[in-house]
């Protein structure tokens, strides 16, 4: 039976991984603990995604239901007679979707239905191992999990703007997204047959391209939002800070940070030309006004944004372990622990508010050893430690100056280089 059970019901889930199987005609069963979601989605059987690009159009997705994800039986029914499964939920919302998982596979194999392939979209890390490792601990100790669950890590490029209330409320089941409708997949992953989806694209190196969504991609926007916040705090959308005379190259050049780093890490996949070609496509994309995307949106949850493995820590430490200057990214780091943009409502991210009143106030030093995780042991992080409170120091002269925070050449670059 080519059907998809897909474990959240939310942006990505709706907007991006169900309706690329829906149209490639597979029944979606949509796995949620939303009940108003679930609800309209027996009611209705379908659903509107609504692209936001230079192109506007509507996609028609049909062919779809939904299940209490609290209804672990009736969960696990859908997954011992499923083609393939998805999760969309957040990371830290994977340890809660396991019991489901573990009781789906025990099915599978008690009715012989075969092993079952997951493809994790989660923007994460070592997703497989993280599903495995925490997968285990719901089933027998002899349960041959390797032989019953393939775990596809995935890329998730497709970029989801806020919904204003009003619309949410007016069609819960309505999702915006952009036109971008590639799924890049590890394709060692999977324990059947790769799934006959056009927009699925699977990669033989999927670490390669795991690093390069979260060091690139995710880290422009924290680029995007951070330096824009900094330098232009009257700017609101993406395609304003893009566009912008300063923000928009310091962008860039951050980027270009990373992919240069990628290029040395993973030389068999990327090269000067394809990596200045994909930033260049992603600042094209950053640039869409249709999708109306905000600095708010694209920089709030600092805490989890400034942690040691995601986009700007991170990417600083990738850089450093091969030997990539980046400077531009040390900035960023500096910039994000003074970002206090607001949403529609003039309220910041409640996260963020509390980031700016109670832990940024201890200094960028307290901010580096405790939401950062840099430890005084370890060599590489000292590096990044040194050039991001040396990037902070710079900020502050620089507001104190009255100056451009971006325009920064020679000597002063050099200061905050974690190479």
């Amino acid at each position: 039976m080519k059907k998809l059970v897909q474990i959240g019901a939310g942006n990505i889930g709706r907007s991006f991984v169900g309706q690329i199987f829906s149209r490639a005609g597979y029944e979606v069963v949509f796995v949620d603990i939303d009940e108003e979601i679930i609800d309209a989605l027996n009611q209705r059987g379908e659903y509107n995604v609504e692209i936001k690009d230079r192109e506007p159009r509507t996609l028609h997705v049909g062919n779809v239901r939904g299940v209490n994800g609290r209804d672990t039986h009736a969960v696990a029914k859908e997954l011992a007679t499923c083609r393939v499964a998805a999760t969309a939920v957040g990371p830290a919302a994977l340890p809660y979707i396991y019991p489901n998982l573990a009781a789906g596979l025990v099915r599978r194999f008690e009715e012989d239905a075969g092993p079952l392939d997951v493809i994790i979209c989660e923007n994460m890390r070592n997703a497989a191992e993280a599903m495995y490792a925490g997968v285990t601990e719901h089933l027998p100790d002899d349960f041959p999990l390797r032989e019953m669950l393939g775990t596809v890590e995935t890329s998730i490029g497709k970029m989801v703007p806020i919904m204003d209330e009003e619309t949410r409320q007016m069609d819960p089941l309505l999702v915006y997204a952009e036109a971008y409708n590639t799924l890049i997949c590890d394709a060692t992953g999977f324990l059947n047959p790769i799934p006959d989806v056009p927009e699925l694209s699977p990669t033989e190196n999927m670490k390669a391209h795991v690093d390069r969504k979260l060091f690139v991609h995710n880290l422009g926007h924290a680029l995007c939002a951070y330096f824009a916040h900094l330098e232009a705090p009257e700017l609101t959308y993406t395609w304003e800070a893009v566009q912008h005379e300063t923000v928009g190259p310091a962008t860039r050049e951050g980027m270009m940070e990373s992919a240069r780093a990628l290029i040395t890490a993973y030389p068999e996949e990327f090269d000067e030309e394809n990596q200045s070609e994909h930033v260049d496509d992603l600042l094209q994309r950053f640039e869409n006004k249709a999708l109306g995307d905000t600095i708010y949106r694209v920089g709030r949850d600092v805490r989890r944004k400034l942690g040691r493995e995601d986009r700007v820590i991170g990417a600083l430490r990738f850089d450093a372990r091969w030997k990539t200057d980046a400077p531009h990214t040390a900035l960023c780091a500096a910039a994000g622990m003074r970002f206090r943009a607001t949403d529609e409502n003039g309220e910041m991210y409640e996260n963020d508010r509390d980031f700016a009143d109670h832990v940024y106030p201890e200094g960028a030093d307290h901010v580096l050893r405790e939401v950062a995780g840099l430890k005084s042991s370890d060599p590489l992080d000292q590096r990044v430690f040194h050039a991001v409170l040396a990037a902070d120091d710079f900020i502050g002269e620089q507001i104190d100056a009255g100056e451009s925070v971006l325009d920064i050449v020679g000597d002063e670059f050099a200061q905050f280089s974690a190479e």
